[in-house]
Parts: C-alpha cells; sequence; structure tokens
C-alpha cells in the first residue's frame, strides 16, 4: 500500500566523499552512511534525504534544498567564511548574493554544492 509517513526525497552527486565533507563538515548536518553505500542526511526536522552517486551527473538547475534561517545577512556571512560562496548568480541580488524579496516573496540567496546543485537560505 502507498504510504506517506516515511517519504523521503533524494539527488545525486558526482563525489560520494565531496558531499560527505560538504553536507557534514560544511554545512553541519547530520550524515550516514546507509546500507547501499550512500548518504542520508538527517535534518532537525526528522526528514531524511538520500543522496546517491551517480556517474553521468548533471548537476540541477534548480534549488534542490532550502534552509530557512531567522536571519539571512548572519546565515549568509556564516556560510561565506566557511568557503561557501552565495553570489552564484553574480547579475542577481546584492553584494552578499541576497535578492531581497520585499513584498515579493523572502530574502533568499543561493549556492551550489560540490556537485554543483543548486540549495538555498531563505529568511523565515
Amino acid at each position: 500500500m502507498f504510504r506517506t509517513k516515511d517519504a523521503f526525497s533524494g539527488f545525486a552527486v558526482d563525489d560520494l566523499d565531496a558531499a560527505r565533507t560538504f553536507y557534514g563538515d560544511t554545512l553541519r548536518l547530520t550524515v550516514e552512511d546507509n546500507a547501499m553505500g550512500f548518504l542520508t542526511l538527517r535534518l532537525g526536522s526528522g526528514a531524511a534525504i538520500f543522496v546517491y552517486a551517480k556517474d553521468d551527473h548533471v548537476p540541477a538547475t534548480f534549488t534542490i534544498l532550502n534552509f530557512p534561517v531567522p536571519d539571512i545577512d548572519a546565515a549568509v556571512d556564516d556560510l561565506n567564511a566557511r568557503g561557501v560562496d552565495t553570489r552564484i548568480y553574480p547579475d542577481v541580488g546584492d553584494e552578499k548574493g541576497i535578492v531581497r524579496g520585499g513584498e515579493n516573496g523572502p530574502d533568499i540567496a543561493w549556492f551550489r554544492d560540490p556537485a554543483g546543485n543548486v540549495l538555498a537560505v531563505l529568511h523565515a
């Protein structure tokens, strides 16, 4: 029977070791090796995200993972201090790469994982 209780998302990378280091050490998420030899990211909400290696990986051109933060400027400063570039779209956003949403949506800044997948922090 189809159940949604234990549903999870997943995405591909080209290098599991680089992903383990980035998500575990740089972003400080809980990263587990799973029984299939891939990675599971554990989020504070209890959600799990499956990360698998794919030889012909093509980076996602859309945001695969969003991190709501109470202070986007502090989050971007912290990411930048950890070596994460939040200016992946040079013609978009301010000097930090933050797009100020105003009435049109939340303030948001995008960045990439080592496989080139797009992630974001957004003011919540």
